[in-house]
């Protein structure tokens, strides 16, 4: 029995998938089928039912991948006690972003780093707030990217940066020839927001007491800020986007901006981990590298209502 195996093993259980599996774990498929069979004819049992589709753990492989998720948590905790105590910047470090935040916020420091840090391996994914706790909590990532919010309080959380929600207009809709927005004009139809279960959305419902954007919803019920700029680009409706997002905006896009009527509406971006995480080093070298490639006033942390800005 070997450690490889037991990666090979949860990697199947996780993507309940033989070549998912591989191409995660970065091998053939036969080269993971086979490890996997070995340690199955080792141990006189089968760990999956390969009959099934999605492929799932026969009764005694739950009890082989629940033993094997801790063994392989224990060795990861070892390696990363002795890379802090080097205060090693090296390493694989998993990191989740939100995908409302990464868009704009990875392109700032991510390829300079990996320039400049070749030994230092980043692997970012996206994930839902839910979904980031549930991979922190299983070991999954090593930290997230998210927008603060109510019910942390199982993990650790280092502020990084604040910023500002902002209106995009399209140049059809009535609002276009306001120079600052209300919440109380946000009553039209064709209100573009993300579907339910993003922060980003809920947090402007909330705050802006949208009561529900009819006929937008009915017309495109998924979609990413990315799309719903698209949308709003050829004429149609409203939507909302982050502060760093204004940027990346061309002379032309940058028109269709308005800022909110005060107060502003802003959102806390911090850095989450779990209350076992050991890499202070890494960890707080990424934070300095993140606030570095921002605006200095947006790191500046709003505890409390200031300059008419409100946190939501």
């Amino acid at each position: 029995m070997t450690l490889q195996q037991l990666e090979y093993v949860m990697a199947v259980y996780r993507h309940k998938h033989f070549a998912r599996a591989a191409e995660h774990c970065k091998v053939t498929q036969p080269t993971l089928s086979s490890m996997i069979q070995k340690l199955e004819e080792e141990l006189s049992v089968k760990i999956f039912d390969r009959r099934r589709q999605p492929i799932l753990p026969t009764p005694i492989g739950l009890i082989i991948i629940e033993h094997a998720w801790s063994v392989l948590v224990r060795v990861k905790r070892l390696k990363e006690k002795v890379e802090e105590e080097k205060l090693s910047l090296n390493g694989t470090f998993y990191l989740a972003v939100l995908p409302t935040i990464a868009p704009y916020l990875i392109p700032r420091f991510l390829p300079q780093l990996m320039n400049d840090y070749p030994n230092m391996d980043i692997r970012v994914t996206e994930l839902k707030t839910d979904d980031m706790r549930q991979a922190i909590t299983h070991g999954d990532i090593d930290a997230g990217i998210l927008a603060n919010i109510e019910g942390l309080g199982d993990f650790e959380t280092a502020h990084l940066y604040n910023e500002k929600f902002y209106v995009y207009v399209s140049k059809n809709d009535e609002l276009f020839d306001k120079k600052a927005i209300r919440t109380v004009d946000l009553r039209g139809e064709y209100l573009w927001l993300l579907d339910e279960g993003h922060c980003f959305r809920d947090q402007l419902m909330k705050f802006c007491s949208l009561k529900s954007a009819a006929n937008s919803k009915r017309a495109y019920n998924l979609g990413s800020i990315e799309t719903f700029m698209r949308i709003v680009e050829s004429g149609k409706g409203v939507t909302f986007i982050p502060e760093l997002a204004i940027s990346q905006l061309t002379e032309e896009q940058s028109k269709l901006v308005r800022p909110f009527a005060h107060p502003i509406p802003s959102r806390e971006i911090i850095m989450m981990t779990g209350k076992s995480f050991v890499r202070n080093t890494l960890l707080q070298f990424l934070i300095s590298t993140i606030q570095n490639a921002l605006p200095q006033e947006m790191i500046i942390s709003h505890n409390i209502k200031k300059n008419n800005v409100v946190k939501i």
